[in-house]
């Protein structure tokens, strides 16, 4: 059985091998049934930026990672907004 502090290693590892990023907090968790969801703010480097070659800005992002019971990562997120972590209740 699966505890909290498991699901929060998790999700910060798979975020890390992932998604270029600089700082990873979770700031939500929560169980429904036998899946676990995350909501995870990270830094990650501002595409836009990176692409028009001007001097680099972390810019902050949500990600939502859902996990099963033996947490395998069965879905992930990029958020548009802190409002959409609501949308992990339905």
């Amino acid at each position: 059985m699966s505890n909290i502090i498991d699901v929060k290693k998790t999700v910060v590892k798979f975020l890390k091998e992932n998604i270029k990023c600089h700082h990873i907090t979770v700031v939500k968790i929560q169980k429904i049934q036998e899946n676990w969801n995350a909501i995870a703010e990270i830094y990650e480097d501002d595409s836009f930026l990176k692409s028009m070659n001007l001097p680099m800005k972390q810019i902050r992002m949500f990600y939502w990672v859902k996990m099963d019971e033996k947490l395998d990562i069965i879905f992930f997120e990029r958020m548009n907004s802190m409002e959409d972590i609501d949308m992990m209740d339905e």
